[in-house]
């Protein structure tokens, strides 16, 4: 046996290299990873086991609810543990289950050691509704050796405490699939009605309304297109389909599935890590869940090994660098403990959705999963580019350095009922640019890959951001997006300030091109780069190429997700009217790369046209404003 991290008690067979040439991990290894995390935290169980009380800072929605969230997010990981294993459970998980259910049920609402607290609307301390998808995908999974064990009388109250998912309103993402999934689990038990029929039609409807095209879905009916696409907006149909049998359904979704692999299998980097980009980052290697499913389901570009190399890289990736602490624990961060990475929503059990990776586990011994050999990560084939019009994303990887970075002109986490305010900047969707290999920094610290206005001494912020287009050619693409500059002090915003961004990638580069109108008398202007550590073996540079006049570097104390401090450079120049700005960045970690200053060989703004003519082989990037073009060639 092995330990993934010298302050890990988590012990995992040798590694099988050749199965698994770069992982080293096999279907073996995930068994053993469930069993170590569910060890771990069962430590922390009440005495008649209905909550996990897990030690660590509570969650906005209080103590009890984060009890219930430590029972239901390790049954998840349980059952699939034991329905993989088609019932064999040599650690006694579900009988344990099972007592909490009865204890936990039995007088909900109460506030003593076991009671559950109510399912009530999302706007009243609402999390246990989510947590209600976990519990009941969990009976479903493990129906013959826990649910039809139990007493009827458990079953009855386990079905009216469920129902509570059903009788309230969720939050308007998707929440709703999680009344869609206690639905689904009452009518595999013969207990549906009309009730739950409601239930999964409504949250059906609403997936229509949110899919976006290309395989992305929409967290809601704004433009916040992040992992919950992975780990809940395909995972909870499509896994729904494929257990109930649905052909139908299970064809619908599954093409959808297999659609959002084919951009979605490129955002894990050649070391394994997802990319670090939107909220609830803490559930970790709960990223790689829809990989699994898709190849559990058949519904995946994706060949076998491929799959299992992406979604072993992801489990390696943070056992290996202490996700677990020495208590065995999942830490509320990234690779350890990390404040900035969290939601006030988050609370010590919550990083176990990264049970939701154990769906792997479903596929048997002898899937092909599991069988075929580890092949390379669509990160480590040649140099790729992806433009994803649907939600506004350019995707970029080099192979070289395994990095993968997604640039964003087209997510955001503003609901479109909700005014822009700098006061909830959320640095997780608001940067130009993230990566598998650095993290924003804290809202406090400077901002990372962010183009800031500055009027009176105060930098904007970018809020709301409308895709302008996206597009690209052979080993080149591009995308675009405008936004409105917003203030934390003084004017809210400057009358008829607007930024238009657009961002061509080649290779590691990065062409950077704004276009700021409006800008008022005295306002400056500042790009910032990529946020990297001291001695760190990946380089961020930046360089002005146009309408810059000044170039520095800042610091970030409270750091990165990958690094307790950070530096990054920055560009800057005085603004008024309207203005065209062009600049190159990049970030790798390939030895001796070559500096910027040589990459392009000429540059030329003839009013709202860019024309940038590369060194390496005198091709032309043609950029024009309103509307917006692009041409490469």
């Amino acid at each position: 046996m092995n330990r993934p991290h010298p302050d890990s008690p988590l012990e995992l067979p040798a590694g099988d290299r050749a199965k698994s040439p770069v992982t080293g991990y096999t279907r073996a290894h995930w068994e053993a990873a469930a069993d170590g995390l569910l060890k771990a935290a069962w430590q922390w169980a009440t005495p008649g086991s209905a909550m996990l009380d897990l030690p660590g800072r509570p969650s906005a929605s209080g103590v009890r609810s984060d009890g219930l969230e430590g029972y239901a997010r390790t049954f998840l990981a349980a059952a699939f543990r034991v329905a993989g294993a088609g019932g064999k459970d040599p650690h006694g998980w579900l009988e344990r289950y099972a007592d909490g259910l009865a204890a936990g049920t039995r007088t909900p609402g109460r506030d003593d050691a076991e009671s559950w607290p109510l399912i009530r609307d999302h706007t009243v301390f609402g999390q246990p509704m989510v947590e209600s998808a976990s519990v009941a995908i969990g009976l479903r999974l493990t129906r013959p050796w826990l649910w039809d064990r139990l007493e009827p009388a458990v079953q009855d109250r386990a079905e009216e405490w469920l129902r509570g998912a059903l009788r309230h309103t969720p939050a308007a993402n998707n929440w709703y699939l999680f009344p869609y999934s206690v639905a689904g689990f009452l009518e595999s038990v013969g207990r549906g009605d009309a009730e739950t029929a409601r239930a999964r039609e409504r949250a059906r409807d609403l997936m229509e309304v949110w899919y976006r095209g290309q395989g992305w879905y929409a967290d809601g009916d704004g433009r916040a297109f992040d992992h919950y696409n992975g780990w809940a907006l395909h995972l909870y149909p499509v896994l729904d389909a494929h257990l109930s049998g649905d052909a139908e359904f299970a064809a619908h979704y599954g093409a959808r599935l297999s659609e959002h692999l084919e951009s979605f299998g490129l955002l894990f980097g050649g070391d394994g890590a997802p990319i670090h980009f939107g909220r609830s980052l803490t559930y970790r290697f709960a990223a790689g869940a829809a990989v699994g499913l898709g190849a559990l389901t058949g519904h995946t570009p994706l060949t076998p090994g491929t799959s299992r190399r992406v979604i072993s890289g992801a489990l390696r990736y943070f056992l290996d660098r202490g996700a677990t602490g020495t208590d065995g624990l999942l830490s509320l961060g990234w690779h350890g403990p990390h404040e900035a990475t969290l939601q006030p929503y988050s609370g010590p059990a919550s990083p176990y959705w990264a049970s939701k990776a154990f769906v792997s586990l479903l596929a048997p011994e002898d899937h092909p999963l599991w069988t075929a050999t580890e092949e390379p990560a669509p990160s480590e084939g040649p140099d790729r580019v992806l433009a994803l019009p649907a939600p506004g994303l350019l995707v970029q990887s080099t192979r070289a350095d395994g990095i993968v970075r997604l640039h964003n002109h087209g997510s955001d986490h503003v609901r479109p009922h909700e005014g822009e305010s700098a006061a909830q900047d959320d640095p997780l969707y608001s940067r130009q640019a993230y990566s598998t290999v650095t993290g924003p920094t804290a809202r406090a610290n400077a901002a990372d890959n962010h183009l800031a206005v500055v009027v009176g001494g105060t930098r904007s912020r970018r809020r709301a951001i409308r895709p302008l287009g996206a597009g690209g050619g052979d080993g080149w693409g591009w995308a675009a997006s405008w936004h409105r500059p917003v203030f934390a002090s003084g004017a809210v915003t400057e009358p008829g300030l607007r930024v238009e961004s657009v961002t061509v990638v080649r290779g590691r580069y990065e062409l950077r091109v704004h276009r700021v109108l409006g800008a008022p008398p005295g306002a400056r202007v500042e790009e910032t780069g990529w946020a990297t550590g001291p001695g760190s073996e990946v380089t961020s540079a930046l360089y002005g190429l146009h309408g810059w006049e000044s170039r520095d570097e800042i610091r970030a104390p409270q750091g990165t997700a990958y690094t307790p401090w950070a530096v990054l450079p920055r560009l800057s120049a005085g603004a008024e009217g309207t203005v065209v700005l062009v600049a190159l960045a990049s970030l790798t970690a390939e030895p001796g790369a070559a500096a910027l200053d040589a990459v392009v060989s000429g540059v030329n703004v003839d009013g709202d046209t860019v024309e940038v003519c590369w060194a390496e082989d005198a091709a032309t990037t043609r950029i024009a404003f309103g509307p917006v073009t692009v041409t490469h060639g």
